[in-house]
């Protein structure tokens, strides 16, 4: 009786209790991290066409009463909506005398220029032509046929998402000196999880990767524990995978949270200063969950998103030092991989 009612419980709360496990007992992963292998799967990824899309921003970033300001590959942007709710994204500088637009006024669904009034709507002005753009429902996009310079596609690559109705996303953005590969080959290193986020991660295994370098096999599956606070985790499965240069997806294929997708985007944005490539790493997450209890959770989103952007954040202050490591030595000479 006992035995049933533990099964039937285990089955309705996604926690368990984890074995207690020193960090440095930990079964080491560093064999399994070729650097040949996570190499192979970036050149992969980078091979993939994009059509020269590039995430701009969260689609919530994107508003009718303000604009919105982003350098993208080198390219001064502003972003708005019409009253109709469309994204519109044009070059960053008024045609007029180079005003930042990124600081000019909205109002009927054009930009007005704040030092001498010149109006700038969707359909354009002489000498000032607005980009495609793509609004996913979570995240905008902007098309740049330059910078991208490959054939363009008529809307970005999008990977599989559950249901957005049924979810909650949340978009954390942050911003390293580095390039987009040092982020993508970052997340394609499953395998630094539990060493280098143990407040994040335990009992990491990778349970599928690519043996063979030269062939184009992206297997790569992990069974990990999400922790949730001391010896309390959730136990999951995942799988990564590319579906274009700069984006690597985590989907949830086991566990709660089943069919749950992380989307982490590298968008370049320029050189600092110093001439260093600045790259923001807009990740967005899309959870969903069968269980009763989050139709609760979905109520009050608006409490729950700034948790998960918090979450996203404090792990990527280490994984950007990672790929700002990473950088660093790659540019300098003295990348052992």
């Amino acid at each position: 009786m006992a035995g049933r009612l533990t099964e039937r419980v285990a089955g309705k709360i996604p926690l368990r209790r984890m074995a207690a496990t020193r960090w440095a007992e930990q079964t080491p992963t560093w064999e399994g991290a070729r650097p040949g292998l996570i190499e192979a799967a970036l050149k992969r990824a980078e091979a993939r066409p994009s059509g020269n899309w590039f995430v701009l921003a969260s689609s919530a970033e994107i508003r009718a009463d303000r604009p919105f300001g982003r350098t993208v590959a080198g390219i001064e942007l502003v972003a708005w909506r019409t009253p109709d709710g469309a994204p519109h994204v044009g070059p960053g500088a008024c045609p007029h005398l180079g005003a930042p637009l990124c600081q000019a006024a909205v109002d009927g669904g054009k930009l007005i220029c704040r030092w001498h009034g010149l109006g700038l709507g969707a359909q354009g002005f002489p000498g000032w032509d607005p980009y495609p753009v793509h609004d996913d429902g979570v995240l905008c996009w902007v098309r740049l046929d330059g910078p991208g310079g490959e054939e363009p596609l008529p809307a970005p690559v999008l990977p599989a998402r559950p249901d957005l109705p049924v979810s909650i996303d949340a978009v954390a953005t942050v911003v390293g000196r580095c390039e987009p590969s040092d982020v993508v080959a970052n997340r394609l290193d499953p395998w630094h999880g539990a060493w280098f986020h143990p407040y994040s991660f335990a009992h990491l295994k990778v349970l599928d990767a690519p043996r063979d370098p030269t062939l184009e096999d992206d297997n790569l599956m992990v069974e990990v524990t999400f922790r949730v606070a001391g010896r309390v985790g959730v136990p999951v499965r995942v799988a990564f995978s590319c579906p274009e240069p700069r984006t690597v997806l985590m989907h949830i294929l086991d566990g709660e949270g089943a069919t749950s997708v992380v989307e982490t985007h590298a968008t370049p944005l320029g050189p600092d200063e110093r001439g260093r490539p600045l790259t923001a790493v807009i990740e967005a997450t899309i959870a969903y969950s069968g269980r009763p209890g989050f139709a609760l959770a979905r109520r009050v989103a608006p409490a729950v998103r700034p948790l998960m952007r918090v979450a996203a954040r404090r792990l990527w202050k280490d994984d950007l030092a990672y790929a700002e490591r990473r950088y660093e030595l790659r540019s300098t000479g003295r990348f052992p991989g």
